[in-house]
């Protein structure tokens, strides 16, 4: 039932439900005022906290309900519904928290309750904390230090020269156009001098000691700490053909690469993007977006085959054929001129801007100077921790033991890296808390969101359910009677239940997903 123009729908909470009307486990959504709010039952107890996800306003009301806390569908931020709190990133800001009161058989929402105050901090808890690497998870990290009470110095160094800003729309809707550029930063610039975090941007760190617990700027300058955090995360692997280094030549990794493709693209007709990876297809979405022909060179045959399977690739390939990309596949470029692009099979390409999107790798050589442990990334625990006591790992340049492939993992995805952070943080703070949420992230191709839950880097087999053409589907990738992914189209439920069933270890629930019914 819709409500007064202005005003969010459902029934009136502050004039109260019948509690028999609410089922357990299952949320309703209404207003208290002007606010929506979600009103769940567990048991005899009832919730009620806001109704839309602080990340990108997801429908809170649409996701999943476990124990005391609401996951939300679109990219799986999780809150606490007796708080209110964001438990798990990609969400940092909490959601309101509502007083509910009870009179005989009737519920209704009262007043809104204040944010808790922040823990007492322990007094095992180091004094200093050094971050290195100012991205998701280097972020995360510093934030959640101050949310757990931690009252020492935090330091956040990062060689990018923006402040922290939110990198999955990098490629997606601020290439696009459709997101501003106020859009961009996690926090405003006072949030660092509140918070009493010392963020040092556009600032590399050159050396590590270990031994004397202290980390060497490019400027010289020289911090001391007692627990450290390399969050390094990733470079992108650059063009080494003839012409790669000309001007209209880009790579997409920070802000500032993503405004000089803009700026670039102002005047552009023609674009040639270098590889299939995700970021490179969601930039050539972005520029079709703004009306410029756009070519694919990759030297797979099918797109994300070796990721998501031919079934997948194929469609997403087919996507972007009907927004008018040519693919020139099982192909490399040989050289790029000044208007044109050679590849190996001949053609030359016409090309007023070129975006290489061939993939990244790990940012390793402070780790490796400081003599700990490398391979094929920072080697962590399962609390990330280096080989180092006192120094952890977290983000794309972390490989630690994920619990449900059973191997050491290095995930190159926002939403893990940010976790891994919120997590090392805790543990700097002496919370022991293992990291093992599943691994997740989501990725958009024009009107087309694919969620995607675990990790799979081999397969036995791939089963579907539900079909690629009507943007309704669940594929799950399989070793024996072992799920190890769930990738879903349009289906943001299964996507929460996957999840969960990840998690728990729960790999009955899990044969479920994919197998047509």
């Amino acid at each position: 039932m819709g409500g007064e123009q202005g005003k969010p729908g459902g029934p009136d909470l502050s004039a109260g439900v019948p509690f028999a009307d609410l089922a357990d486990g299952k949320p309703l959504v209404g207003h208290a005022g002007d606010d929506a709010v979600l009103l769940v039952r567990q048991g005899q107890e009832v919730f009620a906290v806001g109704a839309t996800c602080t990340h990108y306003s997801g429908p809170l009301g649409e996701g999943l309900i476990q124990g005391d806390s609401v996951r939300c569908p679109w990219h799986h931020a999780c809150f606490s519904l007796r708080t209110g709190a964001a438990e798990r990133a990609p969400a940092l800001n909490p959601i309101a928290c509502y007083d509910v009161e009870r009179s005989g058989d009737r519920v209704r929402v009262g007043a809104r309750r204040a944010a808790p105050a922040a823990p007492a901090p322990s007094p095992s808890a180091p004094g200093a904390v050094v971050i290195i690497g100012a991205g998701a998870a280097g972020h995360a990290a510093a934030e959640m230090l101050r949310r757990e009470g931690h009252q020492g110095s935090i330091t956040l160094v990062g060689a990018d020269a923006d402040a922290p800003y939110d990198r999955p729309n990098l490629s997606k809707d601020y290439l696009a156009g459709t997101a501003p550029e106020e859009w961009m930063p996690l926090r405003p610039p006072e949030f660092y001098g509140e918070h009493r975090i010392d963020l040092k941007v556009g600032t590399r760190a050159t050396a590590v000691d270990t031994g004397a617990r202290s980390a060497t700027l490019a400027d010289g300058r020289r911090l001391t700490w007692e627990a450290l955090l390399l969050a390094t995360g990733a470079e992108p692997i650059a063009l080494t053909v003839p012409g790669a280094d000309r001007a209209q030549v880009h790579t997409l990794r920070s802000l500032a690469d993503s405004r000089a493709i803009i700026a670039r693209a102002t005047g552009a007709r023609r674009a040639v993007v270098v590889g299939a990876s995700f970021i490179a297809l969601e930039a050539a979405a972005a520029l079709r977006a703004r009306k410029i022909e756009v070519d694919v060179v990759a030297p797979e045959t099918t797109p994300f085959e070796r990721l998501l399977g031919p079934e997948l690739g194929d469609f997403l390939r087919g996507l972007h054929e009907q927004h008018g990309v040519t693919f020139h596949l099982g192909q490399t470029v040989q050289s790029i001129g000044e208007q044109d692009v050679q590849l190996s099979g001949g053609a030359r390409l016409p090309a007023d801007l070129v975006l290489a999107g061939i993939g990244v790798k790990p940012a390793l050589a402070l780790a490796e100077a400081a003599g700990l442990a490398v391979d094929r990334g920072i080697k962590v625990d399962e609390f990330l921790q280096t080989s180092v006591p006192g120094v952890y790992a977290a983000g794309d340049a972390a490989r630690y033991p994920d619990p449900i492939s059973g191997q050491d993992v290095r995930i190159e995805h926002w939403t893990v890296a940010q976790r891994m952070g919120q997590t090392a943080a805790r543990n700097i703070l002496g919370q022991r808390r293992r990291f093992h949420p599943a691994p997740f992230f989501w990725t958009v191709h024009y009107d087309v969101t694919l969620n995607y839950v675990g990790h799979a880097e081999r397969w036995d087999r791939i089963e579907i359910h539900g079909t690629l053409a009507d943007r309704d589907c669940t594929v799950a990738y399989r070793v024996g009677e072992r799920t190890l992914a769930v990738a879903t189209i349009g289906r943001d439920s299964v996507s929460l239940a996957a999840e969960l069933a990840f998690e728990r270890g729960d790999q009955a629930a899990l044969r479920a997903f994919g197998r047509d019914r």
